[in-house]
């Protein structure tokens, strides 16, 4: 029983990340002097006094409010990516020395078989709540529960800071102040709005909110009192979070009846860096290339007038897709191919019962994000659109790798390997 318990722990962990690890949290706590610690502390009270209060003031805060949000509300000297007042970063705002893995790592059995059997039974148990959600917004209860798993495991992770504490530690003296900033004078405004008292205003370490872990500026935006109790409690009520997910999705142009995408055999006359979304050609045109689906089946009639895009995460040496728009919406809530196909195969996993990717992730991974981060440069210099030289290899890096190894006479595979790195130069 309690291996079990540990386990799913530690998948709930692993999903949301609401946890720092302690012994960065403690080290990065521990190199600031207490000498530090208290003058810090003393010039953010003089902050919140007389920085943040007069503008909060002309966003319509009340002095009660503010008060009652900020009272009391210390520097918490364990959060990540501070910089006090007279120091420098202590760490580089891009890790561009970790390793750089590969896209299976994202989607570990344990993990997908987990928030799969969880996101069952939360389908059944909830149906009737999901299909109202589902006619009143238009997005699929699959999408709805895997986007509530991916974030907060259906809400069986505890979010256990002070949201207030967070967000104003992070606007006083966090790597990206003026945005931090902003999110807290949201989470002023939600208190004044009344959509939630600041008693309840959990946060991740990160400033995020409740179980579908809205920032605040979102929150005001997309957060729904789906329960009709006058309040929009992401943090304890079932209906307001799917419908406040299904709002975001919705927000961001989810386009009722159609798919986000398909699994699908890229023969080699069709060349890997045709992916990107802004490649789209219809359906109808990617079959008439000879992209078929890896099931066998036909892509639906509805959709072949319709715009597709190639999707290849590792290039030619793991799973395609052709993808819809709703999978660029998806991307809306987390800027990441790898996060959004995630919600889509866990949707379709939880929904319709299939099973894994039919074509395996090949063993494509162990270089340093430095090196991919050159190897970018490199590419740049020659005149290659491969995005930001950031070490994480996104569309525009794939099919850059692609074209300059078509060009090169190389097989193109549109991703970074050890080989590859030392090749371009």
């Amino acid at each position: 029983m309690q291996k079990t318990f540990l386990r799913q722990a530690l998948v709930a962990l692993s999903l949301f990340g609401a946890a720092v690890p302690l012994t960065t949290t403690m080290a990065q706590a521990q190199t600031y002097s207490a000498a530090l610690q208290s003058k810090t502390n003393a010039a953010f009270q003089q902050w919140l006094e007389n920085d943040l209060w007069p503008q909060a003031q002309q966003r319509g805060i009340s002095r009660n409010v503010f008060n009652q949000s900020l009272s009391g509300v210390q520097l918490n000297w364990k959060l990540p990516d501070l910089v006090p007042p007279g120091t420098k970063p202590q760490t580089p705002k891009q890790q561009t020395q970790s390793e750089f893995g590969s896209p299976a790592n994202y989607f570990r059995k344990g993990t997908v078989d987990s928030v799969v059997s969880n996101g069952k039974a939360k389908l059944n148990a909830h149906k009737s709540l999901l299909a109202k959600i589902e006619r009143d917004f238009g997005v699929p209860a699959g999408i709805v529960v895997a986007v509530w798993g991916r974030e907060s495991a259906f809400g069986s992770v505890k979010i256990p800071y002070n949201g207030f504490e967070v967000l104003a530690t992070k606007a006083f003296m966090a790597t990206r102040k003026d945005m931090f900033r902003a999110e807290l004078l949201a989470a002023l405004e939600i208190v004044q709005k009344g959509y939630m008292d600041s008693a309840h205003l959990k946060s991740s370490w990160a400033g995020a909110l409740g179980q579908p872990q809205f920032m605040p500026t979102s929150y005001l935006k997309h957060a729904v009192d789906y329960d009709g109790d006058g309040r929009r409690d992401i943090w304890n009520s079932v209906p307001d979070t799917l419908a406040s997910i299904a709002a975001y999705l919705q927000h961001f142009g989810w386009q009722k009846g159609r798919d986000w995408g398909f699994e699908v055999n890229v023969p080699q006359n069709v060349s890997c860096s045709l992916e990107g979304p802004d490649q789209g050609k219809s359906f109808k045109d990617w079959s008439a290339l000879g992209v078929t689906r890896v099931n066998g089946k036909a892509f639906p009639s509805q959709e072949m007038g319709q715009e597709g895009f190639l999707l290849m995460p590792a290039g030619r040496h793991g799973p395609a897709f052709i993808v819809t728009q709703n999978f660029y919406v998806l991307k809306n809530y987390n800027m990441s191919d790898l996060y959004a196909l995630f919600i889509g195969h866990v949707s379709d996993r939880m929904s319709y019962g299939v099973g894994d990717f039919q074509q395996g992730w090949g063993a494509v991974g162990g270089l340093y994000r430095s090196d991919v981060a050159d190897m970018q440069k490199r590419l740049q210099k020659q005149g290659y659109d491969v995005g930001k030289p950031d070490g994480l290899a996104g569309f525009k890096t794939r099919r850059s790798i692609g074209v300059w190894q078509a060009k090169n006479g190389q097989p193109a595979t549109c991703f970074p390997d050890k080989a590859l790195v030392k090749a371009i130069r």
